[in-house]
């Protein structure tokens, strides 16, 4: 079962930064639903992932709004991937 979080109305660089704080509190394997309508979260949120090592399974865009599943790793999965 994952998270929903709907960002929607706030402002660059909010969705980013929520998005990383509730996947921090994930527990490894974990999965969360954001739903943004910022434009810049389409980029933003996809590199914040990138960088912290959290992993984007999916991105639907429908309209102004953008819906990101992402997934905390397990601590190996993170590990075999460098």
């Amino acid at each position: 079962m994952s998270q929903s979080f709907d960002l929607t109305g706030l402002k660059c660089p909010m969705p980013a930064l929520m998005t990383r704080r509730a996947l921090a509190r994930l527990p490894p394997g974990g999965e969360i639903d954001v739903v943004a309508d910022d434009p810049m979260a389409a980029v933003d949120i996809p590199h914040m992932c990138h960088h912290a090592g959290y992993e984007v399974l999916d991105t639907v865009r429908d309209g102004s709004r953008t819906r990101f599943t992402l997934r905390k790793p397990h601590p190996r999965q993170a590990q075999d991937e460098d």
